[in-house]
């Protein structure tokens, strides 16, 4: 059976898609590491009682508790932004991709009775 050219893009089209797709959750997955990662740290950061030290390049600094606290307040909202900005994108995609696959399959059928007739 061959496949017409607008079937050809039309399959094309949808393995972008994916892929797009693919590289949009692996981006979340990263943020999402990310964001555990900064919870955590703060977390700990708000238990300590002590001194805080921040890593700043390959040195370690004394740090001000407070400064660190709104640092990594600031950085899980930027992550949180980030994740919701991804989930938007991932939500169209995945519309994008249910719809093309409704075409190509609609396309399929109607080129499979074409040649049975």
């Amino acid at each position: 059976m061959s496949i017409n050219k607008e079937l050809q893009e039309n399959i094309q089209e949808l393995n972008q898609a994916e892929q797009y797709l693919q590289n949009f959750l692996l981006q979340k997955q990263t943020f999402q590491i990310e964001l555990n990662e900064t919870n955590s740290a703060l977390e700990e950061v708000k238990k300590t009682k002590g001194n805080i030290y921040k890593i700043v390049g390959q040195v370690m600094v004394k740090a001000d508790k407070d400064d660190i606290i709104k640092e990594l307040e600031e950085k899980r909202d930027t992550l949180n932004l980030r994740i919701k900005a991804i989930e938007n994108q991932e939500k169209i995609l995945r519309e994008k991709i249910e719809n093309l696959r409704k075409v190509l399959d609609k396309k399929l059928k109607d080129q499979k009775s074409k040649k049975s007739s």
